[in-house]
């Protein structure tokens, strides 16, 4: 190697796995090393992508070439042509850009040098004009050809419903779908189960997992309800599947893929395939789905579940649903009980929540009675009242809320930082880094942002004594009108109060947040006050029957 050669790296890329498998790459990566060996040049790096459309950025190849231009790890860059980089010419004018800022000449072993030469430039944007030309071409031809052969009767994609098999076009043949016996076995006895034997959806995915069938993509066991609800209503079952359901267009966001969208359904195209149920039974489906959606069960009632969406199980920290249950005494009786006591919900018997079921009638009126019990003694709220007066170093009410708003910020601080090495490590591409990083950027202003208002809020009022006075002028409105709320208001009220309620065995943990109204010409958040001490009942909260079915 001569003294002083320049540093050089190739780059190539072919668009499709077809072209990967038959070895084009190696055949640029073979005119590219005569290139660079005649040239002179001390090759340091080679980067390539294999399988990856130029119509993107986001390639790994060529995201390590930028990476390794910006550390100066080479001079030059070797490339078979300009569509190489991109075909869409807005993005090879980036990559161009990018590499002429960091000192790096691209040079094309099929086009001319990149030089200050008003002509050679001119052939270079001809030649990016022409391959994205050609590429738009070449997806039309594409889409035309497809619509054609779907038209035929072919099935063009290879998503294949569950109960088939896709086989590919053999000589005359179109490609098409047979049934799978042993998955359309399971797809009948789904459709029975629901429009004949009238089982829930529920009891379907317990009778499946008691018989062990695999699901459709994990093959784990585990169904639930969505996949059941799409096999339902997948019409590929009574014989009809769809190509050309959605429609390309261009995201207008930057840096991001264009996005699929629906089509109008006159627009499908209808392929036959064999049928696996009838007619009749796929629209019994539909009348037994509206039916269920009508008249379930676990509809909310009017006057009913006062605390529905604020209950939360101590022990497994996930919501509660509501649920109905007959008594020994026969009667019935409302219950919250945690999401978790469903076996398939917790992920396996073994994880099931052990909880009992809570009285939604005795929870209700505890809760009620605690929170009227504190809006109506301002003494409970203020109790902070002392420190508050102190100078603001002594504040232990809203130091504290500083000290966790420092902590999350700090935190942003590390995340952002462990960003990096996983970056730096090839564990994530620049489009995922940079996208990562604007929500963490965000994130750590918006917390700037409260810790700062936080700040100068508690400055004022231990100087003023406004929190003193709001919390009173909100206890004396709430004493004159709580006892007259009806059912809904009262709802209103408590989830305007509560932040969520945890109930662990026979303990009751109300979190409470007082919503104060802000002083005039200070749009800034409200106070934030600490949560009051956990009140504990004696009474009976927990049902003696087992967990709803």
């Amino acid at each position: 190697m001569e003294v002083g050669a320049v540093k050089a790296a190739l780059y190539a890329r072919v668009s499709t796995e077809g072209q990967q498998a038959r070895g084009t790459i190696g055949s640029q990566l073979a005119v590219l090393h005569e290139r660079v060996a005649a040239e002179g040049d001390e090759l340091v790096a080679e980067f390539t992508d294999d399988g990856c459309s130029g119509a993107h950025l986001d390639r790994p190849g060529l995201d390590a070439l930028r990476d390794a231009a910006e550390a100066g790890l080479f001079e030059r860059v070797w490339c078979l042509s300009p569509d190489r980089l991109a075909r869409v010419y807005a993005y090879q004018v980036v990559v161009l850009d990018e590499l002429a800022r960091l000192q790096v000449k691209v040079c094309f072993t099929d086009a001319p040098p990149i030089t200050d030469d008003p002509q050679a430039i001119l052939l270079t944007q001809v030649q990016g004009v022409i391959a994205e030309y050609e590429r738009a071409k070449i997806a039309e031809r594409y889409r035309r050809g497809k619509l054609f052969r779907s038209r035929a009767g072919e099935v063009i994609s290879w998503r294949t419903p569950y109960g088939y098999r896709r086989l590919p076009r053999e000589g005359e043949r179109a490609a098409h779908l047979e049934v799978f016996e042993p998955e359309a076995a399971v797809v009948r006895r789904i459709f029975e189960d629901y429009a004949v034997r009238d089982l829930s959806m529920r009891e379907i995915i317990h009778g499946l997992a008691a018989d062990r069938i695999p699901t459709p993509k994990k093959g784990n066991g585990v169904w639930g309800s969505s996949t059941i609800a799409r096999l339902l209503h997948n019409e590929a079952y009574v014989g009809r599947v769809y190509f050309n359901r959605t429609t390309t267009v261009p995201d207008p966001r930057p840096e991001r893929r264009p996005r699929q969208v629906p089509r109008p359904r006159e627009d499908w195209t209808a392929i036959t395939v064999p049928a696996l149920i009838s007619e009749e039974t796929f629209l019994a489906v539909g009348r037994v789905s509206r039916n269920n959606s009508k008249w379930s069960p676990r509809r909310t009632e009017p006057g009913q579940w006062m605390l529905r969406g604020l209950v939360k199980c101590g022990s497994c920290h996930v919501g509660t649903n509501c649920h109905k249950m007959r008594g020994r005494n026969g009667a019935f009786h409302r219950y919250y009980y945690c999401r978790n006591h469903d076996p398939i919900r917790a992920g396996g018997s073994d994880r099931r929540c052990t909880e009992r079921n809570i009285r939604a009638d005795v929870l209700d009126a505890f809760v009620i009675a605690q929170v009227r019990d504190v809006l109506l003694r301002p003494d409970v709220l203020l109790a902070g009242q002392h420190a508050i007066a102190q100078k603001a170093s002594s504040d232990e009410l809203l130091a504290k809320e500083l000290s966790g708003l420092d902590r999350k910020i700090a935190a942003t601080q590390a995340e952002r930082s462990r960003l990096a090495d996983l970056y730096q490590a090839g564990l994530i591409d620049l489009l995922d880094l940079q996208r990562r990083a604007t929500a963490i950027d965000h994130r750590r202003h918006d917390l700037a942002q409260r810790r700062d208002a936080l700040a100068a809020r508690r400055h004022e009022l231990a100087q003023t004594g406004q929190l003193r006075d709001r919390i009173a002028d909100f206890t004396s409105r709430a004493r004159a009108g709580i006892d007259a709320l009806d059912f809904d208001r009262q709802q209103a009220l408590l989830r305007t109060v509560i932040e969520e309620i945890e109930v662990t065995g026979r303990h009751v943990k109300i979190h409470l947040r007082i919503p104060l109204d802000e002083p005039p010409q200070q749009p800034t958040p409200p106070s934030p006050w600490p949560r009051r001490p956990a009140p504990s009942s004696q009474d009976h909260l927990r049902s003696v029957g087992g967990h709803p079915g």
